[in-house]
This record gives structure tokens, sequence and C-alpha cells, in this order.
């Protein structure tokens, strides 16, 4: 196997499974989903449930299954990309990516209201943010950082 993808696939998974557990975890087992905000702690960091049926930031673009179909066409894209290119450096930041765009897209199939679960929010000094994320987010951030700086 192309030695890129020996990293690309393990990092996807690990983000893929963070992201699930967490969202079980925040999500169906502390019952956000009902409650609606758990202070976690206050004011930088609370659990304010969110369903994001749209992309960042709720931005609309079509319905649940073509944001779906997005995220495996993205994701198929860059394990391509990857393989292509051959650099283990780049695999990190793909794999990352695309780990958070199948946690994303799960969310999507699995959850009753085809929306990502989002939950994290940080607010400070008097600023109350009315952005929530996810784990998934922060993997697709970072990993797009990555890509983008070692590219």
């Amino acid at each position: 196997m192309n030695p890129t993808l020996t990293l690309l696939f393990p990092i996807a998974l690990v983000s893929f499974g963070i992201d699930r557990l967490s969202k079980w975890w925040i999500v169906d087992h502390l019952d956000l989903r009902h409650q609606g905000y758990i202070e976690a702690f206050p004011p930088y960091l609370n659990l304010v449930m969110a369903w994001n049926t749209g992309i960042n930031f709720g931005i609309p673009l079509g319905g649940p299954w073509v944001l779906v179909g997005l995220s495996v066409a993205i994701s198929a894209a860059l394990v391509v990309w990857s393989w292509r290119r051959a650099a283990v450096v780049l695999s990190a930041g793909a794999g990352l990516i695309v780990g958070g765009a199948l946690g994303n897209a799960w969310d999507r199939v699995f959850y009753p209201e085809q929306a990502v679960a989002d939950f994290i929010n940080n607010s400070c000094c008097g600023f109350v943010n009315p952005f929530s994320y996810n784990i998934a987010d922060m993997a697709i951030f970072l990993g797009a950082i990555w890509v983008a700086i070692k590219a």
C-alpha cells in the first residue's frame, strides 16, 4: 500500500471515531438534544445544541443528501490526491479532513434532524458567541490548515 494511505486512513478513522464518541456522549448520553444547554466551564466553554442543516455557519447548500454526497466526494478526492502526491506529510492533514467530513456526513444520515450536531460553544470577556461547532469541524479546520501549510 502507498505509504501516504497508511497514514491517511488511521488518522481519518481516529478523527471520525473521536467525533462520533463525543457526539454520542454529549448529544445522546448527556441528552443535550433535549436540554439545549449545559454549562461546562462558563463563560469560556459551554455545550449549546445547534443542528446545522447547511455548511459552515449554517449557510444553506441543498438538502442533506447533497451535503452527504459532497462530503463523500471531497473525501474520495482527497484520498486520490494524497495517493498521487505520495507526500506522507500531506496525508496527515488529508486524514483529518476525511475523518471530519465523514463524521458530519454520518450525522446527516443517522440523526432524525438530518443535520450536523454542533455543541461546542466558546465565549469570553462579555462576548457571547452565537455559533457552535463539533470535533469533526475542528478536524476539518486543522487538516485544511496543515494541507495549506505543507502543500
